[in-house]
């Protein structure tokens, strides 16, 4: 049986998670937040970071592919 406190239906990432899903060291996330490079959500003295938020930066950031910039 699954609950909500399973990974898969989290809505928040904590940093060490976010770098995780994103591949990336979490100093480079620190770096990145510091910055306002990505978006985060600040819950008192944590910091953590929206799955739907994070999907739509990754969106925002790809790049079209060759063939569909002339469409």
């Amino acid at each position: 049986m699954r609950t909500a406190e399973t990974a898969d239906a989290r809505m928040l990432l904590t940093p060490r998670q976010a770098a995780q899903a994103l591949a990336i060291s979490p100093r480079k996330l620190w770096g990145m937040t510091a910055s306002g490079e990505i978006p985060y959500l600040k819950i008192g003295r944590l910091t953590r970071y929206s799955v739907d938020d994070i999907a739509r930066w990754i969106e925002s950031r790809r790049k079209p592919l060759s063939g569909e910039a002339s469409k």
